[in-house]
Formats: structure tokens, sequence, C-alpha cells
């Protein structure tokens, strides 16, 4: 692989380009749906809902949770998920702002 060269972008462009990263990935997608529809689903529940593999599932959900969008709730053994509402606003309107000034931008 390449070397990064993140150093060389601001922090807005550094993680909007990561929330991005994040979602960019049709399995990503179709868990968080399902989370949001399931409030607090464990990994069996999205292996279920996905068709997926249990190491595959474990793996999306681990980029999940680098940008923290994922809130976790221990049962004994079990982690069961939740999608943190305040971040996903904020990642919302970050990601509408970027789009907004790019479509200002062009109309200028």
């Amino acid at each position: 692989m390449g070397i990064t060269k993140n150093h060389i972008f601001d922090e807005y462009q550094n993680e909007t380009a990561l929330i991005t990263k994040v979602l960019g990935h049709p399995a990503r997608i179709a868990m968080l749906q399902h989370i949001s529809k399931n409030e607090y689903c464990n990994c069996n529940d999205l292996v279920k809902a996905t068709g997926l593999a249990q190491p595959t599932v474990s793996q999306h959900l681990s980029e999940i949770k680098r940008i923290h969008l994922l809130k976790q709730k221990q049962q004994g053994k079990n982690t069961f998920y939740a999608i943190d509402l305040d971040l996903l606003n904020q990642y919302r309107r970050k990601i509408n702002d970027f789009f907004v000034k790019v479509q200002v931008n062009c109309q200028k």
C-alpha cells in the first residue's frame, strides 16, 4: 500500500473523507439501516439480517466504530449496538454542508 498523505489536507477534509469512506460500503449501509430499525442489535442479529458471515460483520462493525457512530451496551458476553443520534446528526450536517458548499461554488 502507498503512503497516505492525510497530513496535506485539513481536518475538515480528512474527517469528511473518513465518514464517507466508512459509509462507502453497501454492507455497512445495510447494517446501519437494520440497527436504525432495531435498536440495540448484536452481531448475530446483523449476521441474520445481512446474510454475511460473522467475521465479516465484525470487521464492518469495527469500521463503523472507527467514527464512533455506534453506542454499545454489554449484556453478559454480548455487545449490543445502537446508533449515536447526536453523532449521526453531526455527520449528516457535515456531509450536507460539504455538498451545499460545492454546489454554491459551482454556481459562481
